[in-house]
């Protein structure tokens, strides 16, 4: 339905005065996902300040069935928080949400509202002395909100699991306003079912969170991180049991990178520089922390030499500082954007069973040059929890809009192979609007009945981010 000016009124009267945008040059921010992939219209973006302003909006949505758009910090990757095109449905921005309740460190838990950034959570979290280990590139400006709303991942997902797996508790307004204060801290409350996992990774179809407690950790006392070289997956892979077996500490982070994205990286991005003398085809980033630092550096060593001698890690070097260290992450976290030199890219953000990853890009890798002669993968990320994103750029001197149109070829081969190594099409990024239609091909019929069932039961005027996920 068509929002009547009475009733636009009536809605921004909900939030305080300046927070009700209906202007097309205020809107524009949170209309456009951040690679101009999809632009939607609104009739209002909405920027409530508390919970209860929230249920306010959602209260007056039930009542006259107005869709409404939960939208974090704009950092997703498949639409979810864009608005459909035309122009009845509401934004409901909650990054002024952004107070940090409370943080308990004898209980090693913190309590935040859904727009405080990842980085204010990582903060406070430092502040008392714990960690909060959920990170990825664009903590400065994803929120909290955001990241259990797409059940994000991160670089650190083997050691502490994603963002369901650290989620203590969560508040939710409900699609008929009712909020549900479920932010309890325990570890352990067996008392029927687990509520909050229903809106971790729901992409804001069965309601808003609002806010949510979270664990926190023991913060490392020393690290240890390395930039190696490595001449395949295989051998990586291999590396990683190795360095399992053989550091001291956790291996908490291991990310794979192809020579090529390297390269991109080199030549785009501001003071990069290759941390290795002789060029390779893979690279691995590894991290290890450790609660004892008494001979940990020499233990690192001791360990990387042995890998050394196998042939699974070629060349290796650690990181001698914190900014030697950000310097070798920067070659990483700097990827993705640098693919934009080189023209068009079609992305993948899959995940196969750890074990899988080689041979699914045995399979992958000739796969895709053979259905576009001269295309250029670059699969990078996640090698420790088996999630790479599985990235295409066009070949050298191609037309872009002919090569973005072989998307649907690509995503289908790329799918089909995920599917036969027992995989994921979206490891961490979620549905959104970009893989919505595909879902049914990789869904059994019970799976999507039954989440169509729970969308039903909660929302059944279907007012809650429509046309997303399902």
């Amino acid at each position: 339905m068509s929002l009547t000016p009475d009733l636009i009124a009536r809605f921004s009267a909900l939030v305080p005065a300046g927070q009700a945008l209906s202007d097309t040059a205020d809107q524009a921010a949170y209309l456009t996902e951040w690679r101009d992939r999809w632009t939607g219209k609104a009739a209002l973006v909405l920027r409530p300040g508390s919970t209860e302003d929230v249920a306010a909006i959602v209260r007056l949505a039930a009542e006259t069935r107005t869709a409404l758009v939960p939208q974090g910090g704009n950092t997703g990757l498949v639409g979810g928080q864009i608005p459909d095109t035309s122009g009845d449905q509401i934004v409901v921005s909650l990054t002024r949400m952004s107070r940090i309740r409370a943080v308990d460190a004898p209980g090693q838990s913190i309590t935040v509202e859904a727009g405080v950034t990842l980085k204010a959570v990582q903060d406070a979290a430092d502040d008392a002395g714990l960690l909060f280990p959920l990170s990825l590139a664009a903590e400065g400006s994803a929120t909290i909100g955001g990241n259990l709303s797409t059940n994000a991942g991160g670089t650190a997902v083997l050691a502490y699991g994603n963002a369901r797996d650290l989620a203590l508790g969560l508040e939710v307004v409900l699609p008929n306003g009712d909020i549900w204060n479920g932010l309890r801290t325990l570890r352990k409350d067996n008392t029927g079912y687990d509520l909050k996992n229903l809106f971790i990774g729901a992409e804001g179809t069965l309601g808003l969170i609002t806010a949510a407690s979270l664990k926190l950790f023991p913060k490392p006392v020393a690290k240890a991180t390395i930039f190696a070289a490595t001449p395949s997956a295989r051998a990586a892979l291999a590396a990683l049991s190795q360095l399992r077996a053989l550091a001291p500490g956790t291996v908490t982070t291991f990310e794979l990178m192809p020579r090529f994205g390297v390269d991109l990286v080199l030549a785009t991005a501001p003071h990069a520089r290759d941390p290795l003398s002789q060029s390779s085809p893979w690279y691995v980033l590894a991290e290890i922390s450790t609660q004892s630092a008494h001979g940990f550096t020499a233990a690192v060593e001791h360990a990387l030499a042995a890998i050394l001698e196998t042939g699974n890690l070629t060349d290796a070097v650690l990181a001698s500082s914190g900014a030697q260290a950000a310097a070798f992450w920067h070659l990483r976290e700097a990827m993705s954007e640098a693919q934009k030199s080189v023209g068009g890219s079609i992305k993948h953000d899959i995940a196969v069973p750890v074990a899988a990853v080689p041979d699914f890009l045995d399979a992958a890798l000739p796969t895709v040059a053979a259905l576009v002669p001269g295309c250029r993968p670059c699969p990078f990320g996640h090698l420790g929890d088996g999630n790479l994103h599985f990235n295409i750029s066009e070949p050298d001197g191609a037309d872009t809009a002919v090569f973005l149109a072989r998307r649907a070829d690509l995503n289908a081969v790329v799918f089909d192979l995920v599917a036969k190594f027992g995989g994921s099409i979206s490891a961490e990024h979620g549905i959104g609007i970009d893989k919505r239609a595909i879902l049914p091909s990789v869904k059994s019929p019970v799976e999507l009945g039954l989440m169509r069932q729970v969308k039903a039961m909660l929302d059944p005027s279907g007012i809650m981010n429509p046309g997303k996920l399902l």
